[in-house]
């Protein structure tokens, strides 16, 4: 997986600015924002895992969650062939079109 960071279950996503000659990212999947930077590798790791920590400490602290919770309700756009293909088969296999999506992502969760 390129471009992120993981720490303690936490991802980071990763850039760089040519402009500012830095890297930066922040945290995914939380509902604050929580950001980091470096001038080189190290610095970047370094100031991720701080972050991480810091959050982590913070929401301690006020007594939060500190993930961002998950309805389990997406928009999944596809291509409208491949729409009438899993369409298709959740009627030969008598099951909702929502069951057919999750056995797939199910399939390609596991599998990474």
């Amino acid at each position: 997986m390129g471009n992120v960071m993981k720490y303690k279950g936490f991802i980071g996503s990763v850039n760089y600015s040519d402009a500012d000659e830095v890297f930066h990212g922040k945290l995914e999947c939380i509902t604050d924002l929580v950001t980091f930077e470096g001038t080189n590798v190290k610095e970047l790791k370094q100031a991720f895992e701080e972050a991480v920590n810091d959050y982590i400490e913070t929401c301690n602290e006020l007594g939060k969650e500190p993930q961002k919770p998950f309805k389990g309700t997406f928009n999944v756009r596809v291509r409208p062939e491949l729409h009438q293909k899993a369409a298709m088969i959740a009627v030969e296999k008598r099951i909702a079109l929502n069951q057919v999506v999750q056995e797939a992502l199910e399939q390609y969760v596991s599998a990474r």
